[in-house]
């Protein structure tokens, strides 16, 4: 006996088809049901549980699991989907940063196993926190705080990162490897972003080759304007200024937008070095061989 579904088989298949989005949550997958139940003609006793498990054992719907220690997520995928545009849309207005995104500049001759996925907080009351040396001399000496929120799947490491807000800036969308359209941190944005993050970006050393790699493609106004308008408490202007320079690749009028920003404190290129060498230009300390 033919059922219902299977009747309206070829319609629901011409609906996903021509939908806008390929990945859903269940949530997205219950509402499309409901809203088309009437004019597919599906049976009352049919509910969304069972529609999801036709498509998936009929049609080209894929349920893809992503077992997260702080809360595991499911999510649909229609057609040939790639993971990167899977994961691009793993929670709203996330997107893709750090190391993921410098592969996705190509300021990395390395192929990442990892991949980072960024959710912004919810915006907080400007914190009264005071900077002072004592301070950063603390911070510093301690281990950078990492994120455990860690899962595999397909060969890959993925990272959801619960980042600082900072309404998206210098959030873009950009085609993918496959040609999809994701949404990542643009040059300006990665380079910061990795800055004040190297263990998200395979070190201070990758960072340094993504700084030289980008010298063509990144628009330093806009890099300097990109780093006032989030406001970091600590100085890492000093660290992206170093950077720059050490690069060899920067012009001295593009240093300098760097060297307009205050420097009052002395700072870290990253936490925990051990047997640290000093930059007096930048106040920075330095992990051996960047000296």
């Amino acid at each position: 006996m033919v059922t219902r579904i299977q009747i309206a088989k070829k319609d629901i298949i011409k609906y996903f088809d021509n939908h806008p989005k390929r990945v859903f949550d269940k949530a997205e997958v219950s509402g499309i049901y409901e809203e088309n139940r009437p004019y597919w003609r599906l049976a009352k006793s049919m509910s969304v549980e069972k529609f999801i498990d036709f498509l998936v054992k009929n049609n080209k719907l894929k349920i893809v699991k992503f077992k997260f220690p702080v809360r595991a997520i499911t999510k649909y995928a229609w057609g040939e989907v790639s993971l990167y545009q899977i994961l691009g849309n793993l929670r709203p207005k996330c997107y893709l940063t750090h190391y993921t995104a410098m592969y996705f500049h190509e300021l990395t001759e390395q192929i990442p196993k990892v991949i980072y996925v960024n959710v912004e907080q919810t915006p907080k009351p400007k914190s009264k926190f005071q900077l002072e040396q004592s301070r950063i001399d603390i911070a510093f000496k301690r281990p950078a705080r990492i994120s455990s929120n860690i899962t595999e799947y397909g060969g890959y490491k993925i990272h959801l990162l619960n980042g600082m807000f900072t309404g998206n800036a210098g959030v873009i969308e950009m085609p993918n490897p496959e040609g999809e359209t994701v949404r990542v941190t643009d040059v300006e944005r990665t380079l910061i972003d990795i800055t004040v993050r190297p263990e998200y970006a395979g070190g201070v050393f990758e960072v340094l080759k993504a700084f030289k790699n980008a010298h063509k493609k990144v628009s330093v106004n806009r890099l300097a304007a990109m780093l006032r308008k989030i406001n970091y408490t600590y100085p890492y202007h000093q660290a992206i200024g170093f950077y720059m320079d050490k690069a060899g690749v920067y012009s001295s009028s593009q240093i300098e937008l760097l060297r307009k920003f205050d420097v009052s404190f002395d700072f870290y290129l990253a936490h925990q070095i051990d047997s640290p060498h000093y930059s007096a230009k930048w106040r920075l300390y330095l992990p051996e061989g960047l000296q």
